[in-house]
């Protein structure tokens, strides 16, 4: 029972031998090492540009933090300033009525955009 099999498996194959010319398997072997070599370069050259980026960025986000905390900083203070200002202008206002223009009184003093609202 299993020799037949193996004849007719050996035939199938012998047949298959056949339909496949032996150059064009030699050259399609040739051309998948090719690939898998330029394949295996752009891998070593896409892990190094990782490394590299990624030292890039802890550098980057160090500085951008740091960046960060000043700005808002400087915003605090700005708003520190303003409110101040406007103290200062209401008290002035209230003893020397007649200190500012009629229209410099208005709520249009503080012309800032509030950058922390979405827009």
């Amino acid at each position: 029972m299993e020799e037949p099999i193996r004849a007719a498996s050996q035939q199938v194959s012998d047949e298959f031998k056949t339909l496949v010319n032996a150059e064009d398997l030699n050259s399609l072997r040739h051309l998948q090492h090719l690939i898998l070599g330029r394949l295996q370069d752009s891998n070593a050259v896409l892990s190094h540009y990782n490394e590299f980026a990624e030292n890039c960025f802890a550098d980057v986000s160090l500085e951008f933090s740091r960046n960060t905390r000043l700005l808002k900083s400087m915003k605090a203070d700005l708003d520190y300033i303003f409110l101040k200002l406007r103290s200062i202008k209401t008290k002035i206002l209230a003893t020397y009525p007649d200190a500012f223009p009629d229209d410099s009184t208005s709520d249009a003093f503080d012309r800032r955009p509030d950058l922390e609202l979405p827009q």
